[in-house]
């Protein structure tokens, strides 16, 4: 019988660097990282706080050797048993040691590596080490072999299989780690092993099936016997195989009559169901066994051409579906600081804002089973990026095998998870090489077409043939087209960031969008927590350090002064640049939307954040929510009511991602600012599922409309506004609201009542209890109408402070 036994106890790292002494040895956690090891001994300062980050770089550039002793009192060599040290995950470069016996070097973070132990190991103490390099030595060397290549960032992170933020994003800090990543352990087995099972799993109308490709680790002529068990909604199917002393790999096949489907969440039920591979001696002695859930459903996607170019439509069990979408970025620097319990949170809150999708960007990691399996459960679609981002990447040795063989690893251990739908080849490098200037400076080197053309694609039509590939994101389906065209395939949306008004993101008609964004600061918290300036301030030194962006600033106050009133302070332009953010992006989604079907998807970027940042998340660094995760929540709402301009008219545009009929009145009524209905119009809705209708409103609700008007949409469960015009030009008075407070048992009820318009309401509950929790942002009330907000803290709450700026705030109490 196979036996596995992690070696996770006991290790200690040390370095030839100036630690204090150079000869301590340090306690270290395995799995984890030199930076979370020497953070813990009190030997670093926290290096997501101030500016840390750059006094610890040194750590990068050194190298560090962990070490275990362990005793050993299994089987050795000469008692017939096959012994290996499998190490999941090695951070990077790594030269590993059983015993003084080097058993190999490693230079790939995103592979597992398995290395035979029999003949090392030793009854009682036996010492583990693996030394690892400077990833930055590694990298460079090899860039100076074999030419420099364009990046996005003056960093060398194309030069080596690590993650590539490790070298510091737009949004992320420079942290460049080192360590045992993933777990370690021994396996010893005896004769024959499960060596790979990979499952494939389809399904025709009402006949699924399983194929678990398999294969063996054979040491002996021993005859073995497979049986494979499915079971699932109380059913349970069996298939045994006898397998022949020569063969070493085979295929067993479970049919399963009318198997309940895998959907994405809001279109059914994500049902899955347990297959088990077990491996016997022919008297039925259990050698070996696997096991995993998988989920029975069929995914394409639709890139056919049409009278406005070529679709991308992810189409699931038949039934085409408009991602409403979220990129992932790895949840910390600090890969391993991520647990089941933390993944389960973030994954959550994509649900909770109506996401049914997350991106897995191509610069950070294959992440772990949990994150996958999380999907799985709540029917959040996957969509995985190989990792190569922003950056032309070499395609010879030794970079070329290992991209091979860590894709091989990849799609075999993620093929079981019904959640993962699509695998994309590389995030805007097909896109750099077409339009960044890139093959100036490459002079026919090589950039990675051969991986997203030739490599990837092959291992995914031979390993993984029920997931459809794209070659990049953005891509437009065909080399010869512009990578970036908003009328073919998939594409990504910077220049309204970079260079525009987010208005103009309704001059787009793209056909499905990968990426687009908007900047804000996290909760005001969680800088507290960061951050040692004081006064906080937009450009004081520790904000600066955690804006990564280029011109970020500049650009927050460019898009600030088109549309808010300008900040008088720093608590100010903390709201106002996040209800910018929330703004841009609702306008942009809500436009995106309204065009279904010709465009059938939006992914905003991002989910999440590694630190506490200035980024363009919609949960910051330290999990808090900021007002764009509202924002999503109300505009990826499955029905939604959106109003969009149509030159001098307005119309109004209701979607419906159900799957069952939207009926039901609507009443769009034209107010003053002071709640004075001016005119009214009712429609009543018959919108079919999964479909979008536009309704052109009559011109004395959509034309002329003054800076002091405004239009309201209500219909069941869905609610819009439109105002004629920007924040900034709007009369607005002064803001008038009493408040009225329920103390509970781990939370407090706000009820506010306008006695003016109050625009977008919200309540920075977190300024008064770190841990406080808001059930509703960016309410707009008219005169009259109230709201309550729940706020969920375990810390007593300043009432006084909590009904007043700046923790309750909206647009008009600041001054015009």
């Amino acid at each position: 019988m196979t036996s596995y036994r992690p070696l996770h106890d006991g290790w200690t790292v040390t370095s030839d660097a100036a630690i204090a002494p150079a000869d301590r040895l340090v306690p270290a956690t395995v799995p984890g990282c030199v930076h979370t090891d020497l953070l813990a001994a009190g030997l670093i300062p926290d290096p997501y706080l101030d500016s840390n980050e750059l006094d610890l770089a040194w750590i990068g550039r050194t190298d560090w050797h962990y070490r275990c002793s362990f005793d050993w009192a299994g089987p050795v060599a000469g008692d017939g048993e096959n012994i290996d040290l499998v190490c999941a995950g090695l951070d990077t470069v790594a030269t590993v040691t059983v015993n003084g016996t080097e058993l190999g070097r490693t230079a790939n973070m995103h592979r597992e590596y398995r290395f035979p132990v029999t003949s090392v190991l030793r009854p009682g103490e036996n010492i583990l080490e693996v030394r690892f390099d400077s990833a930055y030595r590694y990298a460079e060397q090899l860039r100076d072999e074999l030419g420099a290549r364009p990046n996005a960032y003056p960093e060398p992170f194309n030069f080596i299989r690590k993650m590539a933020s490790n070298f510091g994003w737009d949004w992320g800090p420079t942290l460049v780690t080192a360590g045992i990543w993933r777990p370690i352990g021994i396996e010893s087995w005896r004769d024959v092993r499960l060596e790979q099972v990979r499952p494939i799993v389809t399904v025709n109308g009402d006949a699924g099936l399983v194929q678990l490709f398999t294969r063996l680790s054979r040491t002996s002529d021993r005859p073995v016997r497979l049986r494979a068990t499915l079971s699932g909604d109380g059913r349970e199917f069996q298939t045994e195989l006898e397998l022949a002393v020569e063969v070493s790999e085979t295929v067993v096949e479970i049919p399963v009559s009318d198997p309940r489907l895998w959907w994405p969440h809001g279109m059914g039920e994500p049902d899955r169901y347990t297959v088990q591979l077990t491996l016997l001696d022919p008297d039925g002695t259990e050698l070996d066994s696997w096991q995993r859930r998988i989920g029975f459903r069929s995914v394409h996607l639709d890139t056919s051409t049409d009278q406005d170019g070529s679709a991308y439509t992810v189409v699931v069990n038949g039934t085409p579906v408009f991602v409403r979408g979220v990129n992932w970025i790895p949840d910390d620097a600090f890969v391993t600081r991520v647990d089941r319990e933390r993944y389960a949170t973030r994954l959550h809150q994509a649900r909770d804002a109506n996401c049914n999708y997350l991106r897995v960007w191509g610069g950070g990691i294959y992440e772990s089973e949990d994150f996958y399996d999380l999907a799985d459960e709540l029917g959040l679609m996957v969509g995985q990026d190989f990792l190569f981002a922003c950056a032309a990447y070499p395609e010879e040795e030794p970079l070329r095998s290992e991209v091979a063989a860590e894709a091989e690893q990849a799609i075999v251990r993620l093929a079981h998870h019904p959640s993962l739908l699509i695998w994309t080849g590389n995030n805007e490098n097909i896109w750099g090489f077409a339009d960044w200037e890139w093959q100036q400076q490459l002079d026919g080197r090589t950039w990675g077409a051969g991986y997203y053309y030739d490599i990837l694609p092959q291992l995914v039509a031979e390993l993984d043939p029920t997931r459809p590939y794209w070659p990049g994101s953005p891509y437009s389906g065909r080399q010869e087209l512009a990578p970036n065209d908003e009328t073919h395939g998939s594409m990504h949306i910077w220049e309204v960031w970079n260079r525009q008004d987010y208005s103009t993101y309704r001059d787009y008609r793209p056909r499905f969008v990968g990426e687009f964004g908007f900047q804000a600061p996290p909760a005001y918290a969680t800088l507290q927590r960061a951050l040692s300036d004081r006064p906080l301030a937009a450009d004081s030194a520790g904000m600066v350090q955690h804006q990564k962006a280029e011109d970020g600033n500049d650009k927050l106050n460019r898009g600030l002064a088109a549309h808010l009133p300008e900040p008088r302070n720093f608590d100010d332009w903390h709201y106002l640049t996040q209800l910018n953010q929330a703004r841009a992006l609702s306008l942009g989604i809500e436009h995106f939307r309204s065009l279904r079907p010709l465009c059938m998807g939006t992914i905003v970027w991002q989910l999440n954040d590694v630190w506490p940042v200035t980024s363009w998340s919609a949960v910051d660094g330290d999990g808090r929510l900021k007002p764009l995760w509202f924002a999503l929540r109300h505009s990826f709402a499955p029905r939604l009511l959106t109003i969009q301009p149509d030159g001098d008219d307005l119309n109004l545009v209701a979607v419906n991602d159900e799957t069952t009929p939207w009926t039901g009145p609507v009443a769009v009524t034209r107010y003053t600012l002071d709640g004075r209905p001016q005119a009214k119009h009712s429609l009543d809705l018959s919108v079919p599922a999964a479909s979008a209708q536009t309704f052109g409103l009559p011109p004395e609700l959509s034309r002329d409309g003054r800076p002091d008007e405004l239009l309201r949409v209500q219909g069941r469960g869905a609610e819009a506004w439109w105002f004629f015009a920007e924040d900034k030009d709007i009369p607005y008075p002064a803001a008038r609201f009493t408040t009225s407070v329920i103390e509970l048992d781990g939370a407090v009820k706000l009820t506010v009542t306008a006695r003016t318009i109050l625009r977008d309401v919200t309540v920075y509950a977190d300024r008064l209890a770190p841990d406080a929790v808001l059930s509703d942002a960016l309410v707009t009330l008219l005169p009259g109408e109230s709201f309550t907000f729940t706020v969920v803290t375990d810390q007593p709450l300043s009432i006084e402070h909590l009904s007043s700026r700046p923790v309750l705030r909206c647009v008009n109490d600041i001054p015009g």
